[in-house]
């Protein structure tokens, strides 16, 4: 077994995987300058034999998205070690998936205070706070400055996904003295697996890798995890990389949230320039009710223009929109997609978008013992604070470490993650959760329980089951999500 060393002196590039250093070549470009090309140090460089008490292990981070980096950030303000553990090639690599839509909040929501005192510490201006960032310029200009200063770069471990976690020497079921134990985190890196120590646990790993299924009971339908590969989970860049895949083709868009409303608009503009695009919008909902929103009581206008060109699309016919469709079954007839619908009704495309949201993975804790709501798979103590139907972006209570903690101690899950399948999460949020969860970590609970995040309120949702945060009318005509519908678009 092995703890890892964060204080070496680590030959890596989160970014750059080529003109590797071997391992054996480590001391020769560290502290040259050449190490920024040297990517592939092995898990065995950067890690010595256990020998070190439990509150002297690192705190591991799960994903260096937005909320994760938030979280290193606070963690070194603390002075407390830590490793990030990143999936993905880079900072970000989930959020350049869809680099190309511009989210909904301004810069001024989008910049942890303790990131932004780091990168300004280092000569950092940061973007102009009334900007709509895109979802590249977000990481371009923030999560990648972030993650390559040089008190965070060493403990960022990109290309190693976390595999599992659990209490050393004890399943679930097993007692005894769990709590005194620390956490064995296994990981896969491109060498192979490996497992280190550490004191505390913060999932900051996100849902995008979990899209909600087309299913309309909330599994997949007959045929569709066959056809995985043909679907397309979330929004498709079709004025860019995906154009020829719809160009003067026949789509299926599923879902009625903002990923969807983002994949529609962009489709009516490729339709313009291609004028055999043909567009069907199918929601499961039978009344559209509040789907487009309240209109005029968004504080998020970008939001609010979305969901009126969305009912103005709809409105106009550019669109066939479709309500009541609930997807059975999926096949291939001939280069195409049939869909039949629990009706009876049987529809044929060329493509199928899956707009339908995200949900969490749990898999990776489901060793330890977790207290989550039975619907919203949030936090118990969280669930009731952002409940959709009750609830918009706005209007949830900021909370904490003490609303995210777990029968299982020192275990956090945090940022949309910890939303489960409630797509009312705003940025702002995430970063408060981090800051009290560290500093519960730290063990200074004074602090973990004071609220230091005011929110902007963005309309208060109906109690009805087809509520949706209210929009408003008056923005410029461009393309925004925000990261609470991206990463967890309500379903149809």
């Amino acid at each position: 077994m092995y703890k890892l060393d964060t204080s070496a002196n680590i030959c890596c590039s989160p970014v750059d995987q080529t003109n590797c250093c071997e391992p054996g070549d480590k001391s020769a470009c560290c502290g040259t300058g050449a190490q920024d090309s040297c990517a592939c140090t092995t898990l065995a460089s950067v890690v010595a034999p256990l020998a070190t008490p439990k509150n002297a292990l690192p705190v591991v981070v799960i994903g260096a998205g937005p909320v994760g980096l938030a979280a290193a950030a606070r963690l070194i303000e603390r002075g407390e070690p830590f490793v990030v553990f990143e999936a993905g090639e880079a900072a970000g690599t989930s959020i350049l998936k869809w680099g190309h839509v511009h989210v909904f909040s301004p810069w001024r929501y989008l910049i942890d205070e303790a990131a932004r005192k780091l990168l300004e510490a280092s000569g950092w201006a940061a973007p102009d706070g009334e900007g709509y960032p895109t979802g590249r310029e977000f990481v371009e200009h923030y999560l990648q400055p972030l993650a390559t200063l040089p008190q965070l770069q060493p403990h960022i471990k990109t290309h190693t996904r976390v595999v599992s976690v659990a209490r050393q020497g004890h399943d679930k079921l097993k007692n005894g003295a769990r709590a005194d134990m620390p956490f064995v985190v296994t990981i896969q890196t491109p060498h192979g697996e490996d497992q280190l120590l550490a004191k505390a646990i913060i999932d900051a790993s996100g849902t995008y890798e979990s899209p909600n299924p087309i299913g309309a009971s909330g599994v997949p339908a007959l045929g569709e995890r066959a056809l995985r590969d043909r679907i397309y989970y979330g929004i498709p860049n079709v004025l860019g990389h995906d154009r020829e895949r719809f160009a003067n083709r026949s789509t299926l868009v599923i879902g009625s949230g903002h990923s969807a409303f983002n994949a529609i608009m962009e489709l009516i503009q490729l339709s313009d320039a291609e004028p055999d695009t043909r567009i069907t919008w199918a929601v499961r909902r039978a009344d559209v009710g509040q789907m487009f929103g309240g209109l005029a009581d968004d504080a998020l206008p970008a939001r609010g223009a979305l969901g009126a060109r969305a009912k103005q699309a709809v409105d106009s016919g550019k669109v066939h929109f479709v309500t009541g469709f609930k997807v059975q079954r999926l096949g291939l007839h001939g280069d195409q997609i049939e869909v039949q619908t629990e009706n009876g009704q049987v529809v044929t495309y060329d493509e199928v978008v899956a707009a339908t949201g995200f949900r969490p993975d749990r898999q990776v804790l489901n060793e330890l013992r977790l207290a989550l709501d039975e619907s919203t798979e949030a936090p118990l103590a969280l669930a009731p604070l952002i409940d959709p139907n009750v609830h918009s972006c706005g209007s949830v209570p900021p909370h904490g470490a003490e609303e995210l903690k777990h029968p299982e101690a020192d275990v956090y899950i945090v940022g949309m993650k910890s939303y489960g399948r409630a797509p009312t999460f705003l940025m702002l949020t995430g970063y408060e959760q981090v800051r009290s969860v560290v500093a519960a970590i730290a063990g200074d609970w004074v602090a973990a329980r004071e609220v230091h995040l005011a929110l902007p309120e963005t309309g208060v949702c109906s109690g009805g089951p087809n509520s949706s945060c209210c929009v408003s009318e008056s923005t410029p005509q461009t393309a925004f999500v925000s990261f609470e519908s991206l990463l967890a678009a309500p379903v149809g």
